[in-house]
């Protein structure tokens, strides 16, 4: 057996490496001996394995495998691994010193004496362990004792993951803390944010990651540069390894175990009106009534901490209306729906002990204890504070009591801020469900995660067809399944805040996470506007997942408060990002079915090309659009690395060739956007918002080049709101596909159903980057006539290069069920 015969030979290597090593780093503690196997055990999806230190045991996921060190009677429980994950049936073989344990693709050998693993992808080596779990490492500057694992790297492998950091992509080389932090006005720095999150994707196609929710370290590489270390003060001594084919098929078979993230609403894809914050009311509605004056689309307005008490001190806790500033919140947020316009309040999960529901919140047990068994308290920015304690029924009941009282008021979606937790005591005791107390040390780094699963499950009992909106700032591996929607913290508003922007959304994307996005326009500080930086960052925004301008409120973040020029510079983009909504929207469902980023590094392009992994200053927003964000003030040009192919500037339509960096020159009033030849790009009209939307009126964007013989795209279609859509079978997909071969022949074609479907649809198909007119022109085998008259069915414009012809498109009934005729257009 080729596995066979490749791992003895590196079973010799790995003992005289080990014999060679008897001082590991400055961070290890010498005292950990080279183990030996004792015995097995094998039962279809899992196999234990006795050693004369431990007791391992190993589960098959499909194309992941999950190792568990046993350490303790009452382990944490995993809080990465979705509840309903199954074990998948793997295969097993003893072959002298080796037992291997393997999902099909991927395969764990274990080495008997020395005890050791290793993970084969197809038969090639991925990772293995340098010295397995080691249970005393002591980290610098710490004082508490470490456990974890060590694994050895190859020489040239790159690093990505770990959460949001400003690094560069390739984080090999750093040392990471493990414990989720607020880094209140970053730049372009930063080692610790939000999200620290225990996992990482390699060069050489696998995914490691640690399932610890423990405050700990990661090293890759930094302590000694062939060694990736993870430790933690407490918790699992666990590791799930994934493997695939490609990058997208290893964050495939990462989600599938972690969970997938449920498709938004609709309306979470528009325009947000948010700040810090609106203090009253009358000041709400004047703001709305401004976009609907100035013609730009609006759908949800977020309400900082205002909303509950007119200071910012003092009143954290409160969680009611503020009645002197929002004296008829029901009515407010009444009139707001029937704008179009959604209520998102903000929550924080402390309970100031100068509150109104301090001790409420204490009688009821709902806060977290110290080591008497008390409401533990301590002081923060805000006030003297406890903490909720999300990990126990107690504290989540009384927590969710004050979500379904703001619920039946009206409101629509939620913002879960300071849940790091921001300020999080280590003797901060929880209990978790299963009585288990652990200090806050052991759980810090799932706060936000346990909070967000408690929402998601609380909205879904209050409205069980709708989908919940999330929004959270600090969570785990895994919490994507909660629906949580993250954001890149309170960023400095400055050229330095927007530059790492693209960095941080493509890092949290590999991982699952990928409605991250940032607060438009930058959140902290600002002496004065920068009108340039407000606009450059409010057009990258049309291109990332959630278009949400925040900012404290000594500049206006919305844009109906700045000059006409920045209004009408905007307003065309913000329509934009709603006439894209038919595209957007398709992302959101190939998201929420194989966890494809909607935003995506370029090096998914070339993935035998490491350079491309480098490359955080532009990246593929879908497979069409190629975006590169202008994050300098002045700046008259941009280089674009491109992707093999033919690609156009989407503005100018000028034709590049791929496979070479570009100077692209600069206007303000556009953005570097690339279209790749033989791209499809569905389009909606435009509207105040998404209650207005429909794709009954539909523009089918193609973009034409000879050196395209075939290509195809889709447009996923349902109701927006319900939420087991895809599981019920519940939508609609519009395929589309066209064959350059001799002449252009198009179909269309369509697939599935829901309630609210369009009866048929208007479309206009629009060609670009034809070299002629054209000679004969057929739509279902009927000639149509070509003329450059609006009014006509098939449109040629000589100067745009472009071709459009209009049809409807039909249903036809079967049965119960209405199908879409399917077209043919064939252009000569």
């Amino acid at each position: 057996m080729k596995l066979f015969v490749r791992t003895s030979a590196f079973t010799l290597l790995f003992s005289l490496v080990l014999l060679a090593s008897t001082l590991w780093s400055a961070n290890v503690l010498a005292s950990t001996q080279p183990d030996t196997y004792q015995s097995h055990v094998f039962e279809k999806t899992y196999l234990k394995v006795n050693t004369a230190q431990h007791t391992i045991h190993l589960t098959a996921y499909d194309t992941a495998i999950e190792v568990l060190y046993q350490s303790d009677k009452t382990p944490l429980p995993s809080y990465a691994i979705k509840e309903q994950a199954k074990p998948h049936a793997a295969h097993f073989q003893e072959a002298n010193n080796e037992l291997l344990f393997s999902t099909g693709e991927l395969t764990a050998v274990i080495n008997k004496s020395p005890f050791n693993i290793k993970f084969y992808h197809r038969g090639d080596l991925l990772i293995g362990e340098e010295a397995g779990y080691v249970k005393q490492l002591k980290e610098q500057g710490e004082k508490d004792i470490f456990h974890g694992f060590r694994f050895k790297l190859s020489e040239s492998e790159k690093l990505l993951g770990a959460g949001e950091r400003v690094l560069g992509m390739d984080r090999r080389g750093h040392r990471l803390p493990l414990y989720n932090k607020a880094h209140y006005g970053y730049t372009t720095e930063s080692n610790q944010m939000n999200f620290s999150i225990p996992a990482v994707l390699s060069s050489k196609k696998y995914l490691l990651l640690f399932d610890n929710s423990a405050k700990g370290w990661l090293d890759l590489g930094k302590s000694t540069s062939d060694i990736l270390q993870f430790s933690a003060v407490s918790g699992r001594a666990s590791y799930v390894i994934f493997s695939g084919d490609s990058y997208p098929d290893i964050i495939h078979n990462y989600v599938k175990l972690t969970g997938t993230q449920p498709m938004p609403p609709r309306w979470a894809l528009g325009n947000f009106a948010s700040r810090f914050g609106y203090r009253s009311e009358k000041e709400v509605i004047s703001t709305v009534e401004k976009f609907i004056e100035l013609d730009i689309p609006l759908d949800a307005l977020v309400l900082d901490l205002y909303w509950f008490g007119k200071d910012i001190k003092g009143h954290m806790g409160n969680l009611a209306w503020d009645k002197e500033t929002f004296p008829t919140p029901e009515k407010m947020m009444n009139n707001l729906k029937e704008k179009g316009v959604k209520t998102v309040l903000i929550t924080e999960p402390f309970v100031l002990s100068s509150s109104k529901k301090w001790q409420d919140a204490v009688d009821n047990q709902a806060l977290a204890k110290d080591a008497n068994g008390k409401a533990k308290t301590f002081d923060f920015y805000f006030g003297n504070t406890g903490l909720i304690d999300v990990f126990n029924e107690t504290g989540r009941r009384w927590f969710t009591d004050i979500y379904q009282t703001l619920d039946k008021q009206g409101v629509s979606g939620w913002w879960g801020d300071l849940g790091e937790p921001e300020v999080h005591p280590s003797d901060t005791l929880h209990t978790l469900d299963n009585g288990l107390k652990v200090n806050a040390d052991a759980i810090h780094n799932v706060y936000g995660h346990q909070w967000a699963k408690m929402l998601y499950e609380n909205q879904l009992d209050l409205h069980p067809n709708v989908r919940p909106f999330i929004l959270m700032r600090s969570g785990f591996a895994g919490s994507q399944r909660y629906g949580m929607i993250p954001w890149t913290g309170d960023v400095s508003r400055s050229w330095g805040g927007l530059q790492p922007q693209v960095e941080l959304s493509l890092q949290m994307s590999l991982l699952g996470l990928s409605y991250t996005h940032s607060d438009l326009g930058g959140f902290a500080g600002g002496e004065s506007f920068d009108k340039e930086l407000y606009i450059r960052w409010l057009q990258y925004g049309v291109f990332q997942p959630i278009y949400r301008p925040h900012a404290q409120d000594n500049i206006a973040p919305e844009v109906v408060f700045h000059d006409k020029e920045t209004q009408d510079i905007l307003r065309e983009f913000i329509k934009l990002r709603y006439q894209l909504l038919p595209y957007n929207y398709t992302l959101a469902y190939q998201n929420s079915t194989t966890g494809m980023p909607l935003m995506r590094p370029l090096f998914f392009e070339n993935e035998h090309n490491t350079q491309f992994i480098n490359n955080a200053q532009s990246y593929l927003w879908g497979d069409a659009f190629l975006v590169t964000p202008i994050v300098k003030a002045k700046q008259k040009e941009v280089e674009i690395q491109l992707p093999q192919g033919v690609w156009f500037d989407y503005f100018s339509g000028k034709k590049y060739q791929g496979n070479q960096t570009i100077s692209l020159p600069t206007a303000l009033k556009t953005l570097p956007v690339m279209v790749r030849a033989g791209s499809f790009i569905p389009m909606a009209s435009t509207m105040q918002s998404t209650q207005e939307y429909s794709s009954q009126q539909l523009t089918l964007h193609y973009y034409a080049d000879k050196s395209v013989k075939n290509s195809s795209g889709q447009m996923y279609e349902d109701d927006g709101v319900s939420v087991n859509n895809i599981a019920n079978q519940q939508y609609e997909i519009l395929n589309f596909s066209v064959n350059n071969e001799s002449n252009l022949s198009f179909k269309l074609s369509h697939q599935g159903q829901y309630q609210g479907m369009p009866k048929y649809r208007d479309v206009n198909l629009v060609i670009h980057h034809l070299e002629k007119r054209p000679k004969e022109v057929k739509l279902n085998g009927r000639n149509l006539k070509v003329a450059q008259n609006d009014k006509t069915q098939a449109i040629w414009d000589a100067t745009k290069k472009t071709f459009t012809v209009k049809f409807t498109w039909q249903h036809e009934k079967h049965g119960q069920q209405y199908l879409q005729k399917p077209i043919t257009l064939s252009v000569k």
